[in-house]
């Protein structure tokens, strides 16, 4: 018998693929195989969903929709459905589309394997959600698919209680991870071939109030510095109320700490900013990017911004557009405000569409001149850059891979004829030669000028996995693949047996 295959599609956040990660590993560990890549069908497809934003229904039901005809042409096929919009919904979805197998909430991922079985078994669907946090995601079994970067969550949850974001009722109160176990985790991927981690959380510069040290986060950066082979570090989201000097001097004093920075603003309207319950103003905003640039001159600042908000003014939208215009983004997510059920803005009136839209473009083209202006100014400057995966080259005839600079900005460049090609994660040194608002391009190798390789271990290892000389092993290999389960935890029992034997 052919060993069973699964798929997991994300929709969202970080977090969420970070999740995705926790549930391919448990399904390994269970006996499954992930299926070819780019493949959309397989026995187990999981869906794991975003409740952020009103589209985010729409596009799991529109999956859904494709995937009923898909299964009834497959027998034994199962579907399942996670993340927080399955929090959200609980039975909603088995009532919207009966073909669904398993639904699983936020707190309980753990428990993914063994409600496919007991679909299988019983031959009907079950739902289960937890009200509270049962295992942390990061203590369970991990599959990465990227083998020279990361993510390594801090912690879980949110304390704010933003009047416009729903994360807080679905991922509950924040969570944080000890110390300990974060840097072992981090030194176990950087053993796997890892160069790079990105600390992950809903709001980590409030890392460490569950455990009375608010240095905490400042130290970790710092304590990071000091993993041998780790090369790259970043950090996601922060919050401009609590975001603190102590964090930028460890930014600035830690090597390996990437000069780059998602700051969101959210408005740049003090009044619409009171009605979010931000509890920061404008002026609170663009101090700390001025003291950022104080010590770290070249660092990329990156953002997102809601438009339309309930009660948003003219007057409002302007003050936004002028702090846009201070802060010199880099890049910012724009958003058409989304009313979300459970939310204290969810029964504001709403502005007119035509209204919001309008706004939305203003902003969004005095962004791309800003983005533009801003890449303009690293023309002529010599970055090294970390290789993406070859599926990031720009286009075949160019044949130009891509990487990414300490900054975070996203560059397109040439190798030179007689040269070695690149891998994933190895790391190049170019000259920036062209601009736009998005990206840069790097073609100085083409006229002889400069370009230099240095080879990984992430690039080793991706030789090596191309190679087919290790397999994954259910998720829980640790040589170097990527896929290693967690760094704090043996593979975790899930009380069923698995579907083959699993190499741990």
């Amino acid at each position: 018998m052919s060993t069973p295959t699964y798929v997991v599609k994300t929709l969202g956040c970080q977090m969420n693929v970070h999740d995705s990660e926790r549930m391919a590993g448990l399904l390994e560990t269970a006996g499954y195989e992930a299926a070819p890549p780019g493949t959309e069908l397989a026995d187990v497809v999981v869906i794991n969903t975003c409740a952020v934003r009103e589209n985010a229904a729409n596009k799991l039901y529109g999956n859904l929709g494709q995937l009923a005809h898909a299964k009834a042409q497959r027998p034994g096929m199962q579907i399942a459905v996670g993340g927080c919009l399955a929090q959200k919904d609980r039975g909603e979805i088995v009532r919207r589309a009966p073909w669904v197998d398993v639904v699983f909430g936020t707190h309980n991922i753990d428990v993914l394997p063994v409600l496919l079985e007991r679909a299988r078994h019983n031959a009907e669907a079950q739902v289960e959600i937890e009200e509270s946090l049962k295992t942390f995601p990061s203590t369970l079994p991990s599959r990465r698919d990227a083998i020279a970067s990361g993510w390594v969550s801090i912690s879980v949850g949110c304390n704010n209680t933003c009047t416009f974001c729903i994360v807080p009722s679905l991922r509950g109160k924040e969570r944080d991870r000890r110390p300990g176990e974060i840097l072992a985790e981090a030194s176990a991927l950087v053993a796997q071939g890892a160069v790079e981690i990105t600390l992950l959380g809903q709001n980590v510069n409030s890392y460490g109030v569950g455990f009375g040290d608010r240095a905490a986060f400042a130290k970790l950066l710092r304590a990071c510095g000091q993993i041998e082979g780790l090369e790259r570090v970043r950090f996601t989201s922060p919050h401009p109320a609590a975001f603190t000097d102590d964090v930028i001097v460890a930014m600035a004093e830690t090597h390996n700490v990437m000069p780059s920075l998602h700051m969101p603003l959210q408005s740049g309207s003090d009044r619409v900013l009171r009605a979010m319950r931000r509890s920061y103003r404008a002026d609170k905003f663009l101090g700390i990017l001025d003291r950022v640039r104080a010590v770290m001159p070249d660092a990329a600042i990156t953002t997102d911004i809601i438009v339309g908000f309930p009660g948003e003014t003219e007057e409002d939208f302007l003050e936004t557009l002028r702090v846009v215009e201070a802060a010199r983004f880099a890049s910012a997510y724009t958003f058409q405000y989304s009313p979300r059920p459970g939310t204290p803005a969810f029964d504001l009136p709403a502005l007119p569409q035509d209204v919001v839209q309008e706004r939305y473009l203003r902003l969004h083209a005095l962004q791309e001149r800003m983005g533009l202006a801003e890449n303009q100014l690293q023309v002529g400057r010599t970055v090294e850059l970390m290789v993406l995966d070859f599926a990031g080259r720009k286009d075949d005839a160019s044949e130009r891979f891509s990487g990414r600079a300490p900054d975070n900005r996203l560059v397109h460049f040439s190798v030179p004829d007689a040269a070695q090609a690149p891998r994933p994660g190895d790391l190049v040194t170019v000259e920036v030669t062209y601009a736009a608002p998005h990206h840069l391009v790097a073609d100085s190798a083409l006229a002889g000028g400069t370009y230099s390789l240095r080879r990984s271990r992430a690039g080793d290892v991706w030789d090596a996995v191309q190679a087919g000389d290790h397999a994954h092993a259910g998720g829980g290999c640790g040589d170097a693949c990527g896929t290693g389960g967690s760094a704090t935890v043996g593979v975790v029992g899930l009380g069923i047996p698995a579907l083959r034997p699993v190499a741990l």
